[in-house]
């Protein structure tokens, strides 16, 4: 099957990266507007194209990697060029349901929705999937896809929204709670190189060993806080300044945001 990225900008030529090292063996439309940024990832395998019509009609699965407002408007413009019988349509955009892609196509397409975080750029993303009843059955060739750029998990789709402040805002808070470490170590002695080094070295180490463990993080750090030692200090003193309460707010704040609560 040939894939279609429909809008390469910052995720969608992240997603074409993931692609081309990944699956080298497949073959790849990308478009925009003006291809000049992507043209350096044409290639015998890659096709760049500022023709939406062409890269529809010679692609399977095409992924619209489109501002979300403009996804609903882009299907219907170019419906008279989708075949159901043939192709699978992914949308990564925020907020656009299934059923609205639905409505617009006019058609019992198969349809993804995909919500993966910038961490593709070093195919790292945590990516969220979910779909319609696909009657061209390509769920395992989508997650391939996005297993490509990093880990996926299939989820209901009414989850999606959570899926985005969790996996996709989520990268911006584990930053932000990186750059205030990277500051305290500045403060206790270290230059800001080294500082970033420990604190991003340190924060990889205890991913791992979530993932590779599957524990629980509480057992993790169980194993460092020592009675009567500096780390127990350190977290009962974030803790009293609402350090968990804080992010947990932070969370919610922004899935009602999300939900125009």
């Amino acid at each position: 099957m040939k894939i279609g990225i429909i809008g390469c900008g910052n995720l969608g030529t992240s997603i074409l990266e993931g692609i081309a090292t990944k699956m080298p063996e497949i073959e790849v439309f990308a478009s925009k507007r003006n291809i000049n940024s992507i043209e350096k990832y044409s290639s015998e395998k890659v096709t760049v194209t500022s023709d939406n019509v062409a890269l529809i009609s010679n692609c399977d699965v095409l992924i619209l990697a489109l501002k979300p407002y403009t996804v609903l408007p882009f299907i219907q413009e170019h419906k008279e060029y989708l075949d159901a019988d043939r192709h699978t349509l992914v949308s990564v955009a925020t907020g656009i349901s299934i059923e609205e892609i639905l409505k617009s196509s006019g058609s019992n397409f198969g349809i993804y929705r995909a919500m993966p975080n910038t961490a593709t750029a070093v195919n790292e993303s945590m990516t969220a999937l979910s779909s319609n009843s696909d009657p061209l059955n390509r769920g395992e060739f989508v997650a391939e896809i996005f297993n490509g750029l990093g880990t996926t998990v299939r989820i209901d789709e009414s989850l999606m929204d959570a899926a985005t402040i969790l996996g996709a805002c989520g990268i911006a808070y584990v930053l932000r709670f990186m750059r205030a470490m990277i500051q305290g170590g500045i403060e206790v002695g270290f230059d800001a190189k080294t500082a970033t080094q420990i604190v991003s070295q340190t924060m990889k180490g205890a991913s791992e060993l979530i993932l590779q463990n599957g524990s629980h993080p509480e057992q993790e750090i169980d194993k460092v806080t020592t009675p009567k030692g500096c780390t127990i200090v350190g977290l009962n003193e974030m803790e009293h300044s609402g350090f968990s309460s804080s992010l947990i707010k932070g969370i919610t704040a922004s899935y009602k945001k999300i939900n125009n609560e």
